[in-house]
């Protein structure tokens, strides 16, 4: 008879007891995690530790006090000053300014668009519509507010006239997807006066259905929708050059990939109808693992610029107003809400913009910073928009507040 070496033999009665122990119930089975919900931002996450601790931001739902923003921690240009226009908006998102000064605020996790309102030198907040599904997107026409809901756009006449007794909103389009994920819109009116909206991919990365990943326009009562752009992964923020009246608009890269890529993307359109990659190509550059396959990136229309590897590129608007020097004549201001998928945050910033005469990018170049201290936000901005006097507004959605950015020449004081 063969003697086993005694340090298998151990091994074996191990194995053997092991083996007993799970088929007679002694050690319970380890309960699997519960699936992750359609949609999920943390689908596609590496099972490794660093990435494990990396998750998507939840703001307060608690606006903060006014006396604890973060306006001295925030950065300008010489000459700049930056100030709390209003405090206590809940989840500040997309902002539309009318004709007689109200501003409009969208929010994306609450039910309701706010109006602040300035009266006898006081400015107060009211919400001028509720019971809302995700109304991030606001637009103004001709005093009439749209509003964009996951699944709706929907409109209120006449809206700065009625901020005290506001009618319910009554809808105006409704062909759109249900999802949760990238579910929330941004619109806006085009020179054209249409209204464009877009749908974005419903999920981190994936092959969409023909209804996704893109931008649409329709007519202002719902009819005559059309297609813009293609390739469309999420897009929350966009507008039209002063000039040549092309859209530009920000668009976010897909997550896990790596900590620095891909980086989100500024894209002009120059004719309906273009395709810009997603989910074959993400920052104009690098075919995807998974969809790229039989693709080149040439096939699609390339970015005019990278805005930094999950900077959360939204807000976007260019610069019309006489208050800024000449050098902002025209560029655009865009808010980067800040990255949650990197080890090392990145963007919770206001980015310019600087064109050439021919539309492509010249420069792009830090104006607010400070949102992001010792690694942790302070504050997150979404959307920039502009009063007459040429200031601009800043919303931000992790504080419940709107800051505006003035300038008063070279003494002015700086935060």
């Amino acid at each position: 008879m063969t003697m086993l070496p005694a340090r298998r033999r151990r091994l074996l009665r191990a194995g053997t007891v092991a083996i007993l122990l799970v088929s007679s119930g002694a050690i319970a089975a380890q309960p699997a995690a519960p699936p992750l919900p359609p949609g999920s931002p943390l689908i596609g996450r590496p099972d490794v530790e660093e990435a494990k601790k990396l998750a998507p931001i939840v703001p307060s739902p608690i606006p903060t006090a006014a006396d604890r923003l973060p306006v001295d921690k925030l950065r300008a240009p010489s000459g700049f000053r930056i100030e709390v226009f209003m405090a206590n908006v809940p989840n500040a998102r997309e902002m539309a300014v009318g004709d007689k000064g109200t501003v409009f605020v969208g929010s994306r996790l609450i039910d309701k668009v706010h109006a602040i309102v300035s009266r006898n030198g006081q400015r107060e907040v009211k919400a001028i519509a509720s019971g809302l599904h995700r109304p991030n997107g606001v637009a103004l026409h001709n005093g009439t507010l749209y509003i964009a809901e996951v699944s709706r756009i929907s409109k209120i006449d006449e809206a700065e006239d009625h901020v005290d007794n506001p009618p319910a909103p009554t809808s105006v389009y409704e062909d759109l997807p249900k999802d949760e994920a990238h579910g929330w819109k941004f619109i806006g009116i085009g020179p054209d006066n249409k209204l464009y909206v877009p749908i974005g991919q419903p999920c981190n990365n994936c092959m969409p259905p023909p209804t996704h990943g893109q931008i649409r326009r329709l007519n202002l009562d719902g009819t005559g929708v059309e297609l813009v752009a293609r390739g469309v992964r999420q897009t929350v923020g966009f507008d039209w050059h002063p000039v040549s009246k092309e859209l530009y608009f920000t668009d976010n890269g897909r997550d896990w990939l790596s900590e620095d890529l891909p980086e989100d993307k500024l894209n002009r359109v120059t004719q309906l109808g273009q395709h810009f990659g997603v989910p074959y190509c993400y920052q104009g550059n690098i075919p995807d693992s998974e969809f790229g396959w039989g693709h080149s990136c040439s096939e699609f229309t390339p970015p005019v610029a990278l805005m930094g590897p999950h900077t959360a590129t939204l807000g976007m608007r260019f610069y019309t107003g006489r208050m800024f020097p000449a050098e902002y004549l025209n560029a655009i201001f865009v808010a980067r809400h800040g990255s949650w998928n990197r080890t090392h945050k990145v963007g919770g910033d206001i980015v310019v913009v600087k064109l050439n005469g021919d539309g492509s990018v010249k420069s792009v170049e830090p104006f607010i910073t400070g949102f992001i201290q010792d690694n942790n936000y302070v504050g997150r901005p979404v959307d920039v928009a502009f009063l007459k006097d040429g200031s601009m507004l800043i919303s931000d959605d992790f504080n419940g507040a709107v800051y505006r950015v003035s300038y008063a020449g070279a003494r002015a004081a700086t935060r």
